[in-house]
């Protein structure tokens, strides 16, 4: 009776590096995982009286220099916006387009 022990003891001994090495050759030929990203670039084009959403006004800055970029000054209750390389003039209270220059 202890023989038998003994024999299967040693051969579960023996069996366990063949296991895992069954088990690691086996990982090394899956196919690698390609994980594919979509790029999305939104180019939009502003329109006067377009009400600017959220999103849109969390994508702009806003121009307090505008002589620098040799814009007209705003009138009161408006305020020069830039938005990639587009500026645009919109109403403070409720974000409506009045006027858009486009850059290049």
């Amino acid at each position: 009776m202890k023989k038998i022990f003994a024999v299967l003891l040693s051969a579960s001994f023996l069996a366990a590096p063949l296991v895992a090495a069954t088990e690691a050759s086996a990982q090394d030929h899956r196919r690698p995982v390609v994980v594919e990203r979509d790029v999305h670039v939104t180019k939009y084009k502003w329109s006067r009286g377009h009400r600017m959403s959220a999103a849109e006004r969390r994508n702009m800055r806003d121009v307090k220099d505008y002589r620098r970029y040799r814009l007209a000054p705003p009138p009161r209750g408006y305020r020069w916006v830039q938005v990639n390389n587009d500026y645009l003039m919109i109403s403070i209270a409720g974000g409506v387009i009045s006027n858009v220059i486009t850059g290049r």
